[in-house]
């Protein structure tokens, strides 16, 4: 009988994996997005910074920033699905020298502004509405202060990467 992994091995496994995941992705990194990882769930974190703001007279987040924040916080939440198989069974390889596996493409994506987006910290939860092996249906939340006060959310669909042979 095998022996369970570490907690420790199966811990560093899963932020390599997601690190890997967002670190191929520029934009991320411009807004400076990060995603907190709980099991398999995770919670995208857009920090607050001046640039991310669009109308400075009330201030409020730029609605563009809005949108992507949702969109990425939906593409890497169905990705991160996608993958959890492979990074939990060690079948998935990450090494910085080989690229990760595609991410999936957006077909469409529609935001609802509910209110604007105050100069602070948001937050974004995606819940996948259907995934199978060619298309998926995210829909994402976003709030600031009070998870029950959202001051966005956004439905997506994308095509899936193939499977990997």
């Amino acid at each position: 009988m095998k022996r369970p992994e570490p907690v420790q091995v199966i811990k560093q496994r899963r932020d390599a994996a997601l690190a890997a995941l967002v670190g191929g992705v520029p934009y991320i990194q411009y807004l400076d997005l990060r995603f907190d990882r709980r099991g398999d769930e995770l919670t995208g974190v857009l920090p607050y910074n001046d640039k991310l703001i669009g109308n400075p007279m009330l201030p409020a987040l730029h609605g563009g920033v809005t949108a992507a924040f949702l969109e990425l916080t939906a593409v890497v939440t169905l990705s991160w699905a996608y993958l959890w198989e492979d990074i939990e069974s060690g079948a998935l390889e990450i090494d910085p020298s080989v690229a990760m596996p595609r991410l999936p493409k957006t077909v469409d994506f529609t935001v609802d502004y509910l209110r604007s987006g105050l100069p602070r910290d948001a937050y974004a939860r995606a819940r996948i509405n259907r995934s199978g092996r060619r298309y998926a249906s995210v829909h994402v939340e976003a709030w600031q202060d009070h998870r029950s006060k959202l001051f966005a959310q956004g439905t997506g669909h994308f095509v899936m990467p193939q499977a990997r042979t």
